[in-house]
């Protein structure tokens, strides 16, 4: 940490908190949320249980994957904010080159997967300069290394949160108006006993054409654990043989449609045609281009050649791959004791991919292995040099008001439903936007053997019906956890959506105390919802799309 986001010492031995507007869990959506409620005046209470505030930015390691028009439109402000202070952080601090420093739209890894690929070190200082003003008058505080473990409902509505310290084992119970919960699996939601869903839903469910035959609730995406490695050609960094090494090694996927051999390989499923896809791996990027995907490059977090010479040894490339995509169970609605198992075992597949890569990858030039591959713990600040937490693609997810289904927002789904060509189409147009987003409906293999889902979507937005519970009353999704199903979360996951779920959620919230209009009525209101509508447009929440050419 920078050491900006500590409790005050006033505050140290506190063992209840008082607020407007709670925001359980310090991610991407839990940051946005707590910086709209800021803005509006809100005293916050921001809990995280990591010492990274972030989340797929920072403590998950996961660059942001973004769309095509990012750049101009199809975000909120606040986020094109946190983008441009990235850039200019890598100005102000780094020893980048004349050509690099020059660049407006400077990618500091030029990784293929987005305009921003960089270091989340960076992304953690800017957030926490975002956080810093609001922390010395006591406007926020951030208890870091605190999981939520219960609540108090009376009803409909929730009283308060009890989260528990890492480091001391102290209880401590936070008091608030509204609570968001930003925790990358919705884990406020049983604690509230707040009704939700988990895993695929059935067609019969939600009428979806790349839905289930049958609900399948323990079906999860894969999870992640990322890591980083740099690449000095001439040294050998070899890490210790992990213990599951034999059987990662010879583990072959048994997938619906099948997987194409063995997981640890230059081969892997095509996400859209299941076919196999073969890709290189080539660090030192000697061999000629070509069309196959290059590893290396796709999440290369630093190109030492937008540096000076001698800054940087080698290029940083951050491993989130299909090869070390866990699908063996998940890490939520089972045991505690179940959950660290696969935690575990996902870990011991990172170290499996990345000693594999070291000693029996097979080269472009015919030889085995890449022992220069060298694991970056400082990029990740971990000892053992994994991210601080898994990548999470799939959370429970409230029962809404409104859930958005494929129908509303796919491509195919659309032309079906509405009967207009591809260059006509729309996704659904909500009268209750609250924000927009861009992404395919991009489902990683899952814990119940199902291969990729990768299917077109439109351009969509983001309904307040998904951010507001069917009953309870003070608690809204910041996250993965809205009301969308196992197939439209798909598209609902990245990066700059959920910073604009957070940030709305944040918004409505501070919306409600301020007001005394809760968001279920507002919804419900024409005149309230265009009131608060006109409020965060006025703070740069883009809620419609402008007309796009066909993509």
């Amino acid at each position: 940490m920078g050491g900006l986001l500590l409790l005050p010492g006033a505050l140290a031995g506190a063992r209840e908190f008082r607020c407007d507007v709670a925001v359980i869990g310090g991610g991407t959506g839990g940051c946005a949320a707590a910086l709209a409620a800021l803005r509006d005046g809100m005293r916050v209470i921001l809990t995280e249980e990591t010492d990274w505030v972030g989340g797929q930015l920072t403590a998950q390691a996961v660059p942001p994957d973004e769309h095509a028009w990012i750049e101009s439109f199809g975000c909120t402000r606040l986020f094109r904010t946190y983008r441009d202070a990235v850039r200019q952080y890598y100005r102000d601090h780094y020893p980048l080159t004349a050509d690099a420093r020059g660049r407006s739209y400077l990618n500091p890894g030029d990784g293929g997967v987005s305009r921003l690929t960089h270091e989340p070190r960076v992304s953690l200082a800017v957030l926490e300069s975002m956080l810093a003003p609001y922390l010395g008058g006591g406007q926020l505080v951030v208890l870091l290394r605190h999981k939520p473990v219960s609540a108090d409902v009376d009803k409909d509505s929730v009283r308060s949160v009890t989260v528990k310290s890492a480091e001391a084992g102290r209880e401590r119970t936070v008091y608030a108006a509204y609570f968001v919960d930003a925790t990358e699996q919705g884990d406020l939601l049983p604690l509230t006993k707040t009704e939700y869903v988990t895993g695929f839903e059935s067609r019969k469910q939600t009428g979806e054409p790349h839905a289930a035959e049958q609900p399948q609730p323990a079906n999860m995406q894969a999870f992640t654990v990322c890591f980083a490695v740099d690449h000095i050609e001439s040294e050998d960094h070899t890490i210790d043989k992990p213990d599951e090494y034999s059987f990662w090694r010879d583990y072959v996927p048994q997938m619906r449609p099948p997987w194409p051999g063995k997981l640890l390989s230059w081969s892997m499923s095509n996400p859209v045609t299941l076919e196999l896809r073969p890709v290189i791996f080539d660090p030192e990027l000697k061999a000629p281009a070509e069309r196959r995907l290059n590893l290396w490059l796709y999440r290369r977090i630093a190109n030492r050649r937008n540096f000076v010479e001698g800054a940087y040894r080698s290029d940083i490339s951050l491993i989130n791959w299909p090869q070390n995509d866990y699908w063996l169970g998940n890490l939520h609605e089972v045991s505690e004791e179940e959950a660290a198992r696969h935690l575990h075992r996902g870990k011991q597949l990172s170290l499996s991919l990345l000693y594999w890569m070291q000693t029996e990858a097979p080269r472009l030039d015919g030889g085995l292995g890449f022992r220069g591959l060298r694991l970056r713990h400082d990029v990740t600040g971990t000892e053992d040099g994994l991210a601080k937490y898994p990548y999470i693609r799939e959370s429970r997810r409230i029962q809404a008001e409104f859930t958005v289904l494929e129908q509303h927002v796919g491509t195919d789904a659309r032309m079906k439903l509405t009967g207009r060509k591809r260059e006509e189409l729309t996704a659904q147009v909500f009268c209750d936007s609250v924000g927009v987003g861009s992404y395919r409906i991009d489902l990683h293999p899952s814990s119940g053997g199902d291969n990729y889902i990768d299917v077109s979507s439109l351009p969509f937005q983001i309904p307040l019906g998904a951010l507001i519970p069917k009953r309870v009353e003070n608690l809204l999704p910041a996250s993965k956890n809205l009301g969308v199903t196992h197939i439209t979360n798909g598209c609902y996951r990245l990066h700059p959506v959920e910073w604009n779920i957070g940030e709305s959620a944040g918004a409505v919230a501070a919306h409600a105390v301020r007001t005394k209009n809760p968001p279920r009525r507002i919804r419900n209101s024409e005149k309230l919802l265009k009131q608060f509508q006109t409020r965060i447009v006025e703070q740069g929440i883009e809620i419609e799309w402008p007309k796009l050419s066909p993509r």
